[in-house]
């Protein structure tokens, strides 16, 4: 087991490496010039423009600009935001509790409702109801995330008055200091009563936008799964041992089914992730997506280069575990079988 989750870790190296790259090369494909950002449209003199540019490294080769982020990186330093002039760890670790909040949440949302849906469509296949199922999938999988998210505000908070329309909670109503950075374990510390039906409140839209796709492609993978499970001798066994129904499917075929399942509910986790950028953006929910985004309009390279590696790295240590727990559990997979 260990020698597979060594082979394991080092395929991310390269991927890792490859990211680095192609992190600096597109960030400096953005039209803008970080140092107009930094001073603003004050006027001043070319002697102070080279000592900022200097400061920024930006009077250097590209090459050697390339090699001194990878060294930075490598020893843990990512940089300190042109605007903020904050480290971007610091900033990266404030606002990171919210996105993982809101993606941990999307993706309950869709286990909870994508696994039992694609079972039950599973056992009756061919109704009415797996074929609606399958066709409500297929739609909820190609939505693009911005324009469901939009249609959700109109119809579910600007019409229907049913939920908030951004933030993560009312601050005119209840305000305490983060402990956790996490709204829903900070507002059951606080004892403000309501706090954390509020907070609840606020997640609903996002978690519904950022978890469809999610939900949808679980749905689908369990469908399949359960379907070519189904035909299995031992479940043919165990029903002809006139064991109830729902060992069959529940104890039998669902627990065997699930082992690809696991496989797309950890790549979804880091989907989702990269998926928050547009759902933090429309929902003006205070995370690293909407951090990200800004950085891309101020021209801020430390903070973008930074924040998608760091993103990356765990997107990358998450997929990682995943091969890992997929190992554990199919002993086939580690054995190369």
């Amino acid at each position: 087991m260990v020698l597979y989750f060594l082979k394991r870790a080092a395929l991310t190296i390269p991927t890792f490496f490859a990211l680095m790259f192609l992190t600096f090369a597109a960030i400096r494909l953005v039209p803008g010039d970080p140092v107009e950002v930094r001073v603003g449209e004050r006027g001043i003199s070319p002697e102070r423009l080279a000592q900022f540019r200097h400061e920024l490294g930006l009077d250097q080769p590209v090459w050697k600009q390339f090699f001194d982020y990878v060294w930075a990186l490598l020893h843990g330093d990512f940089g300190t935001s042109v605007v903020t002039n904050e480290k971007v760890l610091t900033e990266f670790f404030t606002l990171f509790p919210a996105t993982v909040e809101l993606s941990l949440s999307a993706i309950l949302f869709a286990v909870m409702i994508g696994v039992p849906a694609g079972a039950i469509a599973a056992v009756k296949r061919g109704s009415w109801y797996d074929q609606t199922l399958m066709s409500i999938s297929v739609v909820g999988f190609s939505m693009p995330i911005f324009w469901w998210g939009l249609l959700l505000i109109m119809l579910v908070a600007e019409r229907l008055h049913l939920t908030p329309v951004s933030g993560r909670i009312d601050l005119i109503k209840f305000y305490f200091e983060p402990v956790t950075g996490f709204m829903l374990i900070d507002s059951v510390l606080s004892g403000q009563k309501g706090a954390l039906l509020d907070a609840l409140h606020h997640l609903v839209l996002p978690v519904i936008v950022l978890g469809t796709v999610p939900l949808a492609t679980i749905a689908r993978m369990t469908r399949s799964s359960m379907l070519e499970v189904l035909g299995e001798d031992y479940v043919r066994t165990a029903r002809a041992k006139g064991l109830s129904p729902f060992r069959v499917i529940g104890l039998h075929a669902l627990r065997n089914a699930l082992i690809p399942v696991v496989t797309v509910i950890g790549l979804s986790v880091g989907s989702s992730m990269a998926g928050a950028v547009l759902t933090e953006t429309i929902f003006s929910w205070p995370g690293v997506g909407k951090w990200l985004i800004e950085a891309i309009g101020r021209r801020d390279y430390p903070a973008l280069q930074g924040g998608v590696m760091l993103i990356s790295a765990i997107v990358i240590s998450v997929n990682l575990l995943v091969d890992v727990i997929y190992g554990v559990i199919n002993p086939r997979i580690r054995h190369g079988r």
